[in-house]
Parts: C-alpha cells; sequence; structure tokens
C-alpha cells in the first residue's frame, strides 16, 4: 500500500486530498483546502501555505506527493502568484524526503474522468464515484484528490510496466 498527497496549488486556496492505493484500489483517507488571507503579504500567505502542508504531511504520513502542473494564462502576475505557491506546494513534500511527481491538468482529467476536456463539474462527480466515501468542502480538494488518483493509475501502470520488463 502507498499513501499519496494531491496537492492542487494556488496562492488563495490549496486544494489538497490523501489516498491509498494498493494495487488498483484506492481508499479515501481525508481531503480539504489550506486558505489563505488575500489582503496579507504574499511572503505571509506562502508562510500560511507551508505551515500547513508541513502539519498535513506530519498528520497523514503520505509516501508520495503529486502536484498539478502549472499552466500560463493571460495575466501574468496571476501566473507568477500561482508559480509562488506552486514552488512551495513542490518543496515541502520534497524536504520530507517524498518523492514528488507532477501532472498537468489534461493528464490529470484523462487519468479521471477519460477526456483532458472534462470540466470541473465532471471531475468532481468521477472523484466521488472513484472514492465514494469522500467528503469534498471545495472543487479545489475535488482537483486534489483528482490529482492523488491520477498519480495512482500512472504509479500502478508503471510499476506493471517494470514488473513485465523483469518478467521478459
Amino acid at each position: 500500500m502507498v499513501r499519496i498527497l494531491g496537492i492542487d496549488p494556488g496562492l488563495r486556496f490549496t486544494g489538497w486530498g490523501v489516498i491509498d492505493a494498493q494495487g488498483n484500489r484506492l481508499s479515501y483517507v481525508a481531503s480539504g483546502i489550506l486558505a489563505t488571507d488575500s489582503k496579507a503579504s504574499v511572503p505571509e500567505r506562502l508562510c500560511v501555505l507551508s505551515d500547513g502542508l508541513e502539519k498535513l504531511i506530519e498528520q497523514y504520513a503520505p509516501d508520495e506527493a503529486a502536484v498539478e502542473e502549472t499552466y500560463v494564462n493571460q495575466n501574468g502576475t496571476a501566473t507568477l502568484k500561482l508559480g509562488y505557491a506552486r514552488g512551495v506546494a513542490l518543496l515541502i513534500p520534497a524536504k520530507r524526503s517524498l518523492m514528488v511527481i507532477e501532472y498537468g491538468a489534461k493528464t490529470v482529467k484523462r487519468a479521471v474522468v477519460g477526456t483532458g476536456a472534462a470540466t470541473k463539474d465532471q471531475v468532481t462527480m468521477m472523484v466521488k464515484r472513484i472514492l465514494p466515501s469522500a467528503i469534498i468542502q471545495k472543487a479545489d480538494a475535488a482537483d486534489a484528490l483528482a490529482i492523488a488518483i491520477c498519480h495512482a493509475h500512472h504509479r500502478t501502470s508503471q510499476n506493471s510496466i517494470a514488473m513485465g520488463k523483469v518478467m521478459a
């Protein structure tokens, strides 16, 4: 069994989700959001995210972490701020010696819904089907669980391929 922490980084809301994966069997552990005060300075907000991720890792003891890759949009300032939050999301698990893997949004949607063009509502619906006991507060938490599910599927595929190569 492997415990996976999925992280959907954002400066205002960072979604997180923890699942256990044993082969193809996935089970929900916990999920939620880390929220920052939009009136606080960027460094203060990054500290809130950092402290929150540290506590989550301490509490749930994941083996691996999966983080959504940044997309570039028209607003350069917003993209830069998302990059700050993403840096924290990559750094904190890495500092705790967790393997950290990154997935693009389309890859996550394809793994969970079957199409890279899925809507947020479709992702949330499929996360609830895959993890029926999941308690989802916000779309950011559903996205984080989707990232964890994506990683679980990819790591199972990679392990199968590796085993096939060893057996061949």
